[in-house]
């Protein structure tokens, strides 16, 4: 196998290789620094590569592999992943997008990189992230944006912008990232990739907690069905004191993705309320998806819940985070700063805790008659780098709000979704889908998913940048 196919051999064939010593995890270390030097300063996808602690956790796994017998490796034994640079990591700094900390070194790894680890991964970097994960765009002021290997002229999406993007360029096997709003299923829909945004407490947000009633939550980003529920099986899991959890899968979710799913209800929608309908190009893949699903046996039809009254409470909640970070106003960008001018008060926002909640019961009633809703990623294509930097935070708040508008309900109802590709758009830009499960319900959705892909396969699709 040549460099260029190693790179882009997803993780868990990159697993079955290590294990049967056709490949070392030090070669695939050794590749994917190459190529982060050779490739990343066009694209800005990591702001910190940790070559030297890769290196020598490489070289350890793989003295290990020549001693050890394979059946007792954890699952990803030596495959390269990179953490998005909002989940600290030890003795390597965490910016969390924002030049003030850039050089403010993790004293501890958060809960999910614990697990990664355990999982036998080697962790090659921290991938840009918008201000704070605030935005659907990654280009933090202080750092170069980070750009969609598909075509540098438009951005691989945010927060988790350089996540996907490092994967869909060949610069790691397969990366975590996390989604408050559409923060991995859109940056996945962008970049042509897999991304799973899981279960309220299904990955705990130990050791720290989490801030902003359950919105956000941490999750895969890869090539594959398979490779997304491998990583969730990795990252799910209580960690005492989690203020909600979820009992652990059975049967584990690599094992759902390989399961044909029985026949299901499903509803789909290009309408999202209140702001309207999605443009053609993404009203196309959801029309064509649905057609599949009707010609694999499922009993489909219209409908979708109402959402009205929802952006409101979100929005309060969203930029109550900004304060929480503790940032000195003078010291963040435009519209981090702007947001954290509008400040609410205690009691404002527990009201719009409370509005939320009781629209997400009401999102979360329209599934008591349908197993899976298809829908939209975001409401256009992709945007160009830059494209909305020249507006005032008054005129970018409502495109923001519009672009994303299918994501954030489902992060209100604590819902699982995951984001698939399904073509391209003229620009050459990938085009997607989303499918959003009951709660809990993950087995559920990456069961049809993995049923999708089977019918329309995308692992051929490389960009040519990267090649």
């Amino acid at each position: 196998m040549n460099k260029v196919d190693l790179a882009f051999t997803p993780a868990l064939e990159q697993a079955r290789l290590i294990r049967n010593k056709e490949v070392s995890p030090l070669e695939l270390v050794e590749l994917y620094l190459e190529r982060i030097q050779n490739l990343d300063t066009q694209l800005g996808s990591y702001f910190t590569v940790m070559a030297d602690l890769a290196l020598a956790d490489a070289k350890a796994k793989t003295e290990q592999l020549s001693r050890s017998d394979t059946s007792d490796l954890p699952p990803f034994f030596g495959v390269p992943i990179s953490i998005k640079d909002l989940n600290p990591v030890v003795d390597v700094p965490c910016s969390y997008g924002s030049p003030v900390l850039r050089n403010q070194v993790a004293i501890y790894d958060d809960g999910v990189v614990t697990r990664i680890r355990r999982g036998g991964f080697i962790i090659l970097g921290k991938t840009a992230t918008s201000e704070l994960g605030s935005f659907p765009y990654t280009e933090p002021p202080g750092f170069p944006p980070a750009r969609n290997p598909w075509n540098l002229d438009y951005t691989p999406g945010g927060s988790s912008g350089g996540a996907a993007a490092s994967l869909a360029a060949g610069l790691c096997a397969i990366a975590q990232g996390s989604d408050g709003g559409g923060s991995i299923r859109g940056p996945a829909f962008c970049c042509g990739l897999v991304g799973i945004k899981p279960s309220r407490g299904r990955v705990s947000y130990a050791p720290i907690g989490d801030r902003q009633n359950g919105i956000a939550s941490n999750g895969p980003i890869a090539r594959t069905v398979a490779d997304a529920a491998a990583l969730l099986d990795v990252m799910s899991g209580y960690i005492t004191g989690d203020p909600y959890w979820l009992p652990d899968p059975n049967p584990s979710f690599l094992a759902a993705a390989s399961l044909r799913p029985d026949r299901l209800r499903i509803a789909f929608s290009t309408e999202i309320s209140p702001v309207g309908e999605a443009s053609p190009l993404c009203q196309q893949p959801v029309l064509e998806t649905v057609k599949l699903l009707e010609e694999m046996g499922h009993a489909v039809e219209p409908g979708c819940p109402d959402f009205n009254g929802l952006v409101e409470p979100f929005k309060i909640v969203w930029q109550a985070g900004v304060a929480a970070a503790g940032i000195p106003k003078e010291a963040l960008g435009p519209m981090n700063a702007w947001l954290a001018d509008r400040i609410c008060d205690a009691g404002e926002y527990l009201r719009a805790v409370g509005q939320m909640q009781a629209i997400a019961r009401q999102i979360v009633a329209f599934f008591d008659n349908v197993d899976v809703l298809v829908l939209p990623v975001y409401m256009h294509p992709t945007i160009r780098v830059g494209e909305w930097a020249d507006l005032s935070p008054e005129e970018t708040l409502p495109k923001l709000v519009h672009w994303v508008a299918p994501c954030p309900p489902f992060n209100a109802s604590g819902q699982p979704s995951i984001a698939i590709p399904t073509g391209f758009d003229a620009n050459g830009l990938p085009l997607g889908i989303q499918l959003v499960g009951r709660p809990a319900a993950e087995a559920t959705i990456i069961s049809l998913a993995a049923q999708i892909e089977a019918a329309k396969p995308w692992i051929q699709h490389r960009p040519a940048f990267g090649l």
